[in-house]
């Protein structure tokens, strides 16, 4: 689902947009703005100024964490820098998927270059040229509470820098010297509270959280598609998306949703076949409340979004080096509680979605509710039609509930205690990828559904979006007729799903998640 982008972002540091930073996920070049070097070296030379005075600074010429009242002597201190990177490259499972570890190096050239973290050019120079020449460590994904920094995945990021560990160069899984070597890339030598800054931050929560933001977007956006396409296989009424209904209320998401549900809807033949004279009252929740449900979601995935957005644009390692004073202040920023926070939105809204769908494909094979034949297939019995893909979609909906649980409410003492309560940031920003992987599932097959009722309506036509959208399904999936292989039909109808290309030429139409003032 990646995207190449042929032009190279110069990102700017604290003023990335969301846009840029969806872009450097879908895979687009990147290079430093080199207007934040100057900033980069004063502050690289506010610790040399630290290192000379002798004084105990945290994280510069000290032990880490609980052992930050050890003092260490001048001559150890690239020791402790790369010591401190090696030890805390611990972590275990798969790798990250390389989309994510890119936006996480990005995110981390960014913060770097804010001149707050004591950093030498040539640091970010090297990190800066790891992206250009596609150089992505191999990072295990599990490991980080999402306090004091995500502390392991970040090590292995530093570490690769330093010629140990692993990359990926061009899909190939290299040791670390030899992924430098094959870029023309020399490892570094360390300097002074070089270590500390790389390995600690919000880094791997936030690119795996912005992952997960910018894959429910386009889950989001497909499922007011198929959700629009559900209401005309089942004949229901656009009544309950009359903007008076949610001007009253004044909830800003559910108005955007409501207007997007009559456009897609707009000019279509089915809806007035039925408009005058049908014996129904009311439609099923499942129909009817998508505004108030979808808007909803819509309102805290922007509110996620917003908070993401800022993150991503912060300094969030420790100490912080402030060039003014050349002081070096030890903080908490490293905690990741904004993060954890928008993850469990995220969850809670992709866990939404996809149940409302499912319950849409649910109604649309029963026959009692939809008005529609068994299952959707013209001769139920013989065929069961549609009975399992909505059992799979069930349990999907039932797998994302369990996933929905929210990680920012738990917390586990570390470091001696030292470290006393975390964010759980890291594994709450982890899950939204399968959240986001199960929700297409689900409005995938909700996909197939609806467009299967809408052929019962023939020659009756939908609105001009919404036969675009069954044209789009049919060049690779015919009409079910006779029960045959279902899986391929799913495998098809989520690649649309994923692809965003049921969204394709309805950006004046459907709301996309950037923040809104």
């Amino acid at each position: 689902m990646q995207h190449e982008t042929p032009h190279t972002l110069v990102l700017r540091p604290a003023h990335v947009p969301l846009a840029q930073w969806r872009q450097v996920y879908r895979g687009a070049r990147i290079a430093l703005d080199a207007a934040a070097l100057p900033a980069v070296r004063a502050s690289a030379a506010a610790v040399d100024a630290i290192v000379a005075r002798g004084a105990p600074v945290y994280g510069i010429n000290t032990g880490f964490g609980k052992l930050a009242s050890v003092r260490i002597e001048p001559e150890d201190l690239a020791t402790l820098q790369r010591n401190i990177v090696l030890s805390h490259a611990a972590g275990v499972g798969e790798p990250m998927p390389l989309p994510v570890v890119r936006l996480m190096m990005a995110l981390k050239l960014v913060s770097l270059a804010q001149g707050a973290s004591g950093v030498r050019v040539e640091t970010l120079q090297l990190l800066e040229a790891l992206l250009q020449h596609d150089v992505v460590p191999v990072i295990p994904a599990q490991g980080s509470v999402g306090a004091s920094g995500d502390l392991a995945p970040l090590s292995h990021l530093a570490s690769v820098m330093i010629g140990v560990g692993e990359a990926f160069v061009g899909g190939e899984r290299l040791s670390a010297a030899d992924a430098l070597a094959r870029a023309g890339l020399q490892p570094l030598q360390l300097g002074a509270k070089e270590g500390l800054a790389l390995l600690n931050g919000t880094q791997f929560s936030t690119a795996y959280a912005l992952a997960g933001l910018f894959e429910i977007e386009v889950v989001f956006q497909a499922a007011l598609v198929t959700g629009a396409l559900s209401v005309e296989a089942a004949k229901g009424s656009d009544t309950p998306f009359d903007p008076r209904i949610h001007s009253i209320r004044g909830q800003r998401g559910q108005i955007i949703t409501a207007a997007a549900l009559r456009a897609l809807m707009q000019g279509s033949a089915i809806r007035e076949s039925h408009r005058d004279n049908d014996v129904r009252v009311q439609d099923p929740y499942c129909l009817r409340c998508q505004p108030q449900v979808m808007g909803a979601a819509l309102d805290i995935i922007r509110q996620a979004a917003t908070t993401l957005e800022i993150e991503a644009n912060g300094v969030s390692d420790n100490p912080l080096v402030f060039t003014d004073t050349g002081e070096a202040l030890s903080g908490g920023n490293f905690h990741a509680e904004p993060v954890a926070f928008a993850a469990d939105m995220l969850a809670m809204a992709i866990c939404e979605i996809g149940s409302i769908s499912e319950r849409r494909t649910a109604m649309l094979v029963d026959p009692a509710l939809s008005g529609l034949p068994a299952f959707l297939t013209p001769r139920p019995g013989l065929n069961s039609g549609f009975m399992i893909p909505q059992v799979t979609a069930a349990a999907l909906v039932s797998e994302n509930k369990q996933r929905a649980y929210p990680a920012s409410v738990d917390s586990i003492p570390t470091s001696a205690n030292q470290e006393d309560h975390v964010s759980m940031a890291a594994h709450g920003a982890r899950r939204l990828l399968q959240m986001a992987e199960n929700a297409a599932n689900v409005v995938g097959i909700e996909l197939l559904a609806a467009a299967q009722g809408c052929d019962f309506h023939a020659p009756l036509q939908s609105s001009g979006p919404l036969e675009a959208v069954r044209v789009l399904l049919r060049a690779q999936v015919p009409t079910l007729e006779e029960d045959r292989y279902f899986h391929p039909d799913m495998v098809a109808a989520t690649d649309l799903v994923r692809s965003g290309a049921l969204a394709a030429g309805l950006a004046d139409v459907l709301p996309n998640v950037e923040p809104v003032a």
